[in-house]
């Protein structure tokens, strides 16, 4: 029998975050003191409202199939949220809801991209935007957002990188792996720029909610109707409501798209999971003091944890404006302490310092590395302790 794989799969890279993340669980399964600050996931547990509206769920029954692109309800709570929050309006037919956000994109670029078809993904990014634009046989353009700038791209960037192929441009506010936010000015530049050129934007907001500083969340979509038009909002559950393993997203956008990618779910998913679609009604719908809660607690560590990661040797990072990453770089900790690159660098604090970070050439920026602190602050101090003494211990004088 020839086991030969798909050419589509071939170069296909797994998670980089999912592989550490499962190393460092199984290194703790083995009895091994690990600090995990890997996890792109909160680690609070789901608010017990929707935990309670989940079972009566299943306690009535409704354990069946529901509509491909999700429960009606659970689109009318979406259209109520958008509403709500951006001030925009919707119908049913522009809403889809998904297996997570990461599905949900996934099924945007298999309907939306041909052959060829460009994705501007600004550098640092989410790991898998460029393989999903890959498997749906797209080319992924980056371009670099510097730290001089925030780890952000300007409208000049994108309108430079903008070819006949291009199709969209993705943008990711508040960030991951960055935490940054992009300015109302800033994304209503960026939108006259697709505008002129006539290109989708496809805007991440799966980390809405958490924002911290004062800062304030703009939606690309609400700054015009032009901006709405042209623009597939992708949300979720899984970070503002600590829902990440129910796996709930959605996307909001044009009518003929969302009705291409319903058809498409139809044939690969047939329905996102009933139980967790009755969650994220009550997750919408119900009270939201828990949400706030969160982003408090994770503010509070962002505060406190800020000065003591700054403070190690040969670490540059910028205060984050939202998420819940530090994405420091460490360039000059490389170059004394003789690591080769962030790649050697991250293993050696897994096997040494027993620390799991992320590389950053995961995300396209090859002298970072992500901490999570989407953990205790006593995790997360005890971790940033230990790299601090493993920078220490490693400095050539």
């Amino acid at each position: 029998m020839r086991k030969q794989l798909a050419s589509r799969v071939s170069t296909l890279t797994p998670s980089t975050t999912l592989a550490i993340t499962a190393k460092a669980k199984e290194m703790k399964a083995a009895g091994i003191d690990i600090v995990g600050l890997g996890a792109g996931e909160p680690d609070f547990n789901t608010p017990e409202n929707i935990l309670a509206a989940a079972y009566q769920s299943m306690k009535d029954g409704k354990t069946k199939y529901t509509p491909a692109g999700g429960l009606p309800e659970l689109k009318d709570a979406i259209i109520d949220k958008l509403k709500r929050d951006q001030g925009l309006d919707y119908t049913r037919k522009e809403v889809l809801v998904g297996i997570g956000a990461k599905h949900v994109l996934f099924t945007l670029f298999q309907v939306l991209l041909n052959k060829g078809d460009e994705v501007i993904i600004p550098s640092p990014f989410w790991v898998s935007y460029p393989e999903q634009v890959k498997l749906a046989e797209g080319t992924p353009v980056f371009i670099e957002g510097t730290a001089a700038n925030q780890f952000k791209v300007s409208a000049k960037q994108i309108n430079e990188a903008i070819t006949d192929q291009t199709k969209a441009v993705i943008i990711n506010s508040p960030g991951n792996p960055t935490g940054m936010i992009y300015s109302k000015e800033e994304l209503e530049e960026i939108a006259e720029v697709c505008r002129e050129k006539d290109v989708w934007i496809i805007s991440d907001e799966i980390y809405e909610k958490l924002v911290y500083d004062g800062q304030h969340h703009v939606s690309i979509a609400q700054l015009s109707e032009d901006a709405k038009e042209r623009t597939f909002v992708i949300n979720g559950v899984s970070k503002s409501h600590s829902m990440t393993g129910w796996r709930i997203g959605y996307i909001a956008g044009d009518a003929e798209v969302v009705g291409a990618m319903t058809n498409l779910a139809s044939h690969s998913t047939s329905n996102p999971t009933t139980t967790s679609q009755y969650a994220a009604i009550e997750a919408y719908n119900g009270p939201q003091d828990a949400v706030e809660v969160m982003r408090k607690d994770f503010e509070s560590r962002l505060n406190q944890a800020y000065p003591k990661l700054a403070a190690i040797p040969g670490f540059h990072v910028l205060k984050p404006q939202g998420a819940f990453y530090f994405l420091p770089d460490v360039q000059e900790a490389l170059k004394n302490t003789g690591f080769a690159n962030v790649d050697v660098f991250a293993q050696a604090l897994l096997t040494e310092a027993k620390v799991a970070v992320i590389p950053g050439t995961g995300f396209g920026s090859d002298s970072t590395i992500r901490l999570s602190y989407a953990t205790s602050i006593d995790q997360l101090e005890e971790g940033i302790a230990r790299i601090d003494q493993f920078v220490r211990d490693h400095w050539k004088a």
